[in-house]
């Protein structure tokens, strides 16, 4: 039986997997010889921490006048008031030493040209929107890439587990007379199609977040269903703030690629059609992006424009931005604007959870990173903050997760549940699939897209709603046409549309429910903030 089971191998999962085996060794906690498995869907270097291309935040004031003071003040203000203060406090007022820790460990932060007296001072940074100092560290375009390299590298140092391709099923638990306790979680082996079941004392889930019920219309990889969310909710588990989806304003205009806040954080401009500027670049996120559907919805194109910054300082700073644009867009950012709109990026919503990070409602089970709600991005999150967060409380989660399995019970959990995932299994490969559930994903995606989306209305989100749950029903005539046992793609994709079609209602409903605008969630009708509604909406599913 593991000490740890730490579910997802991006940031937050590796963070969590050294912070659980650094605890271990501490005199009075552990004996050092703690078992750890990192089990992922896929490779840990594919997760979606590569793909944050910008910056990690620290106030550092290595660029001017700075203070986690002001740190703290700008993520409140972004989240627009709905966030746990002290967990802000702990995010914000700890960066730099994540920076110190991550530099340790050897992640290669761009430099100042300057001389400076420390290590910490010579690491760069830039501004990034909503930000009221330039407090943004960074590795050129590459910030999350190298971060994730960097910890998975130190994570075979410390000789810590790995079993990939193995997708999320469901988590063990077990029922007392007053709790539900994790004891582990069953595995799809997606290479050899076999069902395992792997025994826990403590679980970190650390999947990420749901962006990609928005098929089609965002910059996250195609598999972001939130399967660690629904996962939880089966379990009994809760979810809030699930209707908070930021939508980032630059993703290219056809192939919905991010191109970084970076390239604003270094002076790109935002213009329209008629090579007009309409929005300060720099303002948050939720409002850059509302100004650019504006322009959008007037029936003007909108650009983001680098040419003024030089080609030396664009290949030296963003090299990644401009691949991107000529690969995927066949524009020259050099010597061309890019056509750009919005589209859905980060959920800030997820998984319940105290602030201890302990899932409310699953003793044991543990949460960070984008699946998890740790009530620190509110309404709206801060950029630059996303990889702060997936290291920081990665770490707290592996550490908080260590200490449980100390005194957790080993005795494992029962066969059962291995049992019914084997049956379901069985199940779908013997049904016939008389509906295309790639049309029904495509269909979803949209569906969000227009309804659920930057400007939302209370009779369309209903029509929304309507939508799912006729999809739901559908679901019976789905099925998979692919009946292989072994490297299944068709068969992982089609149980996370039956992730996405659990989660799309909450998100919906949580919508519905907020009958104001704040942050990410614009209603119109409901344009003002309302005290009434600053809280968190929780929702628990009955299954």
């Amino acid at each position: 039986m593991l000490d740890v089971l730490i579910i997802g191998s991006g940031g937050a999962g590796l963070s969590a997997a050294l912070a659980a085996k650094e605890t271990s060794r501490l005199e009075g906690v552990g004996q050092g010889d703690a078992s750890i498995l990192v089990v992922g869907k896929g490779l840990p270097t594919h997760s979606q921490t590569a793909m944050a291309q910008g910056a990690i935040n620290a106030a550092l004031g290595n660029e001017g006048e700075d203070h986690p003071s002001l740190h703290i003040d700008d993520t409140i203000r972004a989240a627009r008031g709905l966030c746990d203060e002290a967990m802000v406090r702990k995010l914000c007022a700890d960066a730099p030493k994540t920076i110190e820790w991550l530099e340790g460990l050897g992640v290669p932060f761009s430099r100042r040209e300057s001389d400076a007296s420390s290590v910490l001072e010579s690491i760069a940074q830039r501004q990034m929107g909503g930000a009221s100092a330039k407090r943004a560290c960074y590795a050129q375009d590459y910030t999350g890439l190298k971060i994730l390299h960097t910890l998975y590298d130190s994570c075979l140092k410390e000789e810590i587990a790995f079993l990939d391709e193995h997708y999320l099923l469901n988590l063990v638990t077990q029922k007392t007379s007053t709790d539900t306790i994790v004891k582990g979680a069953v595995f799809l082996n997606i290479r050899s199609g076999e069902v395992v079941q792997i025994d826990a004392k403590s679980v970190v889930v650390a999947t990420g977040g749901y962006g990609s019920l928005y098929h089609g219309y965002t910059t996250n990889a195609y598999g972001t269903m939130g399967d660690g969310i629904a996962a939880v909710l089966r379990a009994g588990g809760g979810v809030s703030d699930m209707e908070f989806v930021q939508f980032h304003p630059t993703g290219l205009k056809h192939s919905c690629i991010l191109m970084s806040e970076s390239a604003r954080g270094e002076g790109g401009y935002l213009v329209n059609s008629d090579n007009e500027r309409f929005i300060d670049e720099l303002k948050p996120r939720d409002e850059v992006a509302r100004a650019i559907f504006a322009q959008l919805a007037k029936g003007k194109e909108v650009f983001l424009d680098l040419r003024h910054l030089g080609k030396e300082k664009l290949t030296h700073l963003l090299p990644q931005e401009v691949a991107l644009c000529k690969l995927h867009e066949g524009v020259d950012p050099v010597s061309q604007p890019v056509p750009i709109k919005p589209v859905a990026h980060y959920t800030m919503g997820g998984i319940d959870v105290d602030d201890a990070l302990e899932v409310n409602g699953i003793k044991g089970c543990f949460a960070a990173g984008e699946c998890a709600n740790a009530k620190v991005h509110g309404a709206n999150r801060l950029g630059g903050n996303s990889l702060l967060e997936v290291v920081a409380f990665g770490r707290f989660a592996g550490e908080n997760a260590y200490k449980q399995s100390v005194y957790a019970s080993k005795i494992p959990a029962n066969t059962h549940a291995l049992e019914k995932e084997k049956a379901q299994l069985l199940a779908l490969f013997a049904k016939e699939s008389q509906l295309n559930f790639y049309a029904q994903r495509k269909a979803l995606g949209r569906l969000f897209y227009e309804k659920v989306g930057i400007v939302r209305e209370n009779s369309q989100l209903r029509i929304a709603l309507d939508s799912v749950m006729q999809m739901q029903v559908a679901l019976s005539k789905m099925g998979i046409a692919d009946k292989s046992k072994e490297n299944n793609q068709t068969l992982v994709e089609y149980l996370e549309f039956q992730n996405a079609l659990l989660l799309a209602p909450t998100v919906i409903s949580a919508a519905l429910a907020r009958d104001e605008s704040r942050g990410a969630h614009f209603k119109e009708g409901f344009e003002a903030e309302s005290d009434a509604f600053k809280k968190h909406i929780v929702l628990q599913w009955k299954v």
